[in-house]
């Protein structure tokens, strides 16, 4: 039987699709989605599809999913299906649109026992929002006097509560880098969790594990829960704490640690995408107009005083007449036969496609450029351009003063350093991506395409990908929202990975005979 997991602050589900997608010798699920709980609507409406597509996979009505979400049919006419429409009313119980600390406890907490179905040998996942302990967040918010009160620090009594009614065998939180350092009133916010979740109630004590360090018999430092990405087959340079909480006595079982794997590159998980161009965001769009703009760019390098204006200058002409052969823009749905890769792929990349490829969509969902300035293609022409030639991303200084944007933060005093001055970014197809954020969805600018001749930033698939959502994963809402989930989510094939362990974990309890150490432990008081 299907583990139960409970999903608290799912966004778009990226850990629930980690841990149910995993599947035993007999391709039977190893979990089960019992609620995922997210309060944003669109995420909201992300997680009720993807949940529609669980019950509708492998079944005959799951071409009426493909037909959704490749526009062959509306929402609308999607729904009034029948066997669709079973599988909405049943997915409803489980993707629940409800704000954790708002929504009534009492509510939350008969929808738990009504998912877990007596189950005792379950899991709690999820990740309470990180705006405040985010570095980005306290940077910002460096002069806001509000900050040091803002509730979001404390979101993960939430999570704190639920472990404490409902006592889950093990857990699986995720939140960001920062909150290793983070503060509030001088206390670290980082000891206070570990001590709250290791001691959730009198009587009801956890282990606090890392996935990527053994305790060696010392105790773990703060930076030993954090899980590197790049470094365990995801292609970008996502940086996160994820702790593992096992409900003592259960926790003399142990678990292993993910296997480290080589970085993949972002051009071997996207390079198979259609190329498509940018568009314009002010007066003629048209691929002419286009055209026009990406020809002209490679002349602002006149006048730049670095060594390699000339051969810069030159690439830049060359990628801007290759691009005239580019006149589509993308679409939420293009169709195209899936590419094969040429040679023998490494099993890093093997596995990610494995991972991610779903040839029954038909095509590339979400897949089409954003709108830029005029100005910011010569941007983005000269970055990606000047990345091809020297395998980095160009800093501000070393744009040509042509290039510069207009405004106070691009430019220094005399000898001051250039203050966010890796604000036009090219994810080097050689390398992992910088970690994808939910600003992806403010501007690209931070995301410019390795390929100059596209001279554009990520589409939604693209992000999707780099964050490792399989393709047949179809995003709700306006493509500013996509892009926001996309940037919130945990890779799914991470959670994937994490999920092995956790199943591993629980199958050597019982194998051990030992499943009585992950029962219910007796309910807290009333008062409590």
């Amino acid at each position: 039987m299907s583990i139960p997991i409970i999903d608290l602050f799912a966004g778009p589900g990226g850990l629930g699709e980690g841990f149910a997608s995993l599947k035993d010798d007999r391709g039977n699920p190893v979990f089960r989605l019992g609620i995922s709980i997210e309060k944003e609507s669109s995420a909201h409406s992300t997680l009720l599809l993807r949940a529609v597509y669980r019950l509708l996979d492998g079944t005959a009505a799951e071409r009426h999913y493909y037909d959704y979400v490749t526009g062959a049919i509306s929402g609308d006419k999607f729904r009034s299906i029948p066997a669709v429409a079973r599988a909405f009313r049943e997915a409803e119980t489980e993707a629940r649109q409800f704000e954790l600390g708002k929504t009534s406890e009492a509510q939350i907490d008969t929808e738990i026992r009504s998912a877990l179905k007596g189950s005792t040998s379950w899991v709690l996942i999820g990740g309470p929002p990180c705006q405040a302990y985010s570095l980005a967040g306290r940077a910002r918010r460096t002069n806001d006097v509000s900050f040091s009160s803002d509730v979001k620090h404390f979101l993960y009594q939430e999570y704190l509560r639920i472990i404490r009614v409902h006592r889950p065998a093990i857990f699986v939180m995720e939140n960001v880098k920062g909150l290793l350092s983070s503060r509030h009133s001088g206390v670290s916010m980082f000891g206070r969790i570990i001590d709250d979740l290791s001691s959730p109630h009198d009587g009801v004590e956890y282990e606090i594990r890392s996935f990527v360090c053994k305790d060696q018999g010392l105790g773990l430092a703060p930076e030993d829960y954090l899980i590197e990405a790049e470094k365990y087959g995801i292609p970008q340079a996502r940086h996160r704490v994820i702790l593992l909480g096992v409900r003592k006595p259960g926790a003399s079982v142990p678990h292993d640690l993910l296997r480290p794997m080589r970085p993949l590159g972002v051009r071997q998980v996207i390079w198979d995408l259609p190329a498509i161009r940018s568009r314009l965001s002010r007066g003629d769009d048209s691929p002419e107009a286009w055209h026009k703009a990406v020809a002209k760019s490679h002349k602002l390098v006149k006048g730049w005083r670095a060594g390699a204006a000339p051969m810069i200058a030159e690439r830049m002409r060359a990628s801007a007449a290759s691009s005239a052969s580019l006149y589509g823009t993308g679409h939420a749905f293009v169709a195209v036969s899936p590419a094969k890769a040429s040679g023998r792929l490494g099993a890093e990349e093997a596995a990610y496609r494995q991972w991610v490829l779903r040839p029954k969509v038909g095509g590339v969902l979400q897949h089409e450029a954003r709108s830029h300035m005029e100005a910011d293609l010569a941007r983005y022409l000269f970055a990606a351009t000047y990345a091809r030639e020297f395998n980095l991303s160009p800093k501000l200084p070393e744009f040509p003063p042509s290039l510069l944007p207009e405004h106070r933060n691009a430019s220094g005093d005399e000898g001051a350093p250039v203050p966010f001055s890796d604000r036009f970014r090219v994810q080097c197809g050689h390398e992992p991506a910088s970690t994808i954020v939910s600003h992806i969805a403010k501007d690209g600018h931070y995301y410019i395409h390795y390929d100059p001749v596209q001279c554009r930033s990520l589409t939604v698939r693209e992000a999707a990908r780099l964050q490792t959502f399989p393709d047949d994963y179809f995003f709700e809402g306006t493509r500013t929202q996509q892009y926001t989930q996309v940037g919130n989510a945990v890779p799914p094939l991470l959670a994937n990975r994490i999920a092995t362990i956790v199943w591993k974990m629980l199958g050597q309890s019982v194998s051990q005979g030992s499943s009585s150490r992950f029962r219910r432990a007796p309910a807290p008081a009333a008062a409590a």
